[in-house]
């Protein structure tokens, strides 16, 4: 079993005016297997990249970010074919991966859409870290590498950072970490749904945690126009407050339960006993015995 991890550097943000100029990818292999047949230990492969050719020319303030210019891409192939080499599971040697990976996926998937990719299924490692690592000092693929220093990095290998090949050998090692706490179809299951966010980025409450976050503002924000994850993760926290509630006063209503029986019980012990009392002072008295 494996899972691909790639990783994308563009010319812009969303295409079609933004496209494809470097596509790196890394590969995670299972090495070991529970009696059930799942994967217990992974192997991070080796990270491969490849330049592709935009169809435009780089715009300068990219290039800034990750140094890729136009005199790189000279004799690159078309995305379409890139594409088709790293993404396409028909095209791909051997068993083909069970899931496609990347670090805030939801911006890979705007160039890897389903017709290249087969309908392969997503993990994004960025909203799977939000759910295991929320107490993590960020969730950006870098601040979360030299939080969780993985065995086996080489730093050589990942320090190019912005560059395609060497950004997906992080996240694969991200992925590792994450596979050590949860199931590929958890993560899968996690991906699919809308970021759970840590922390609040909006007003009065910038930088708080939501779990903090006072209960009628979370109302305010889930009635407005704000992005899925915003909404998603109110909504998540207000049904969260919810069931403590619920489960306080199910604890309440047992104990009170309980003390209404222990009651009962030592009313019953204590008919019993004068019950057992009352011969025992009859028969007291005519034996002149004072009680």
């Amino acid at each position: 079993m494996r899972l691909r991890v790639i990783d994308l550097e563009t010319t812009g943000f969303e295409p079609p005016a933004a496209a494809v100029c470097e596509i790196g990818w890394c590969d995670l292999t299972a090495v070991a297997h529970n009696v059930d047949g799942v994967p217990t230990s992974w192997d991070v492969g080796q990270p491969y990249a490849s330049y592709v050719w935009p169809g435009h020319s780089v715009p300068p303030e990219t290039s800034a970010i990750h140094h890729i210019v136009d005199e790189d891409l000279h004799g690159a192939p078309l995305w379409s074919k890139a594409a088709e080499m790293v993404v396409n599971p028909k095209a791909m040697p051997g068993n083909p991966p069970v899931a496609l990976v990347a670090h805030n996926a939801k911006f890979e998937k705007q160039f890897c859409t389903d017709d290249l990719t087969g309908g392969l299924p997503w993990i994004c490692t960025y909203k799977c870290a939000l759910r295991i690592f929320p107490h993590a000092p960020g969730h950006s693929n870098g601040t979360l590498r030299y939080w969780l220093k993985p065995l086996g990095l080489d730093r050589a290998t990942a320090a190019a950072s912005h560059r395609a090949g060497p950004d997906a050998y992080v996240t694969a090692f991200l992925l590792r970490a994450l596979l050590a706490e949860a199931s590929i179809e958890k993560l899968i299951a996690w991906s699919a749904e809308p970021a759970l966010q840590i922390k609040c980025w909006i007003g009065k409450n910038r930088g708080q945690l939501w779990t903090e976050v006072d209960e009628s503002f979370l109302w305010w924000v889930s009635a407005r126009d704000f992005d899925e994850d915003v909404l998603f993760t109110v909504r998540h926290e207000i049904a969260r407050r919810e069931a403590v509630r619920k489960a306080g006063e199910s604890a309440f209503g047992l104990s009170s339960s309980a003390a209404a029986l222990n009651q009962s019980a030592l009313a019953l012990e204590a008919a019993a006993e004068r019950q057992t009392a009352a011969p025992r002072a009859a028969a007291g008295a005519q034996d002149g015995i004072p009680f």
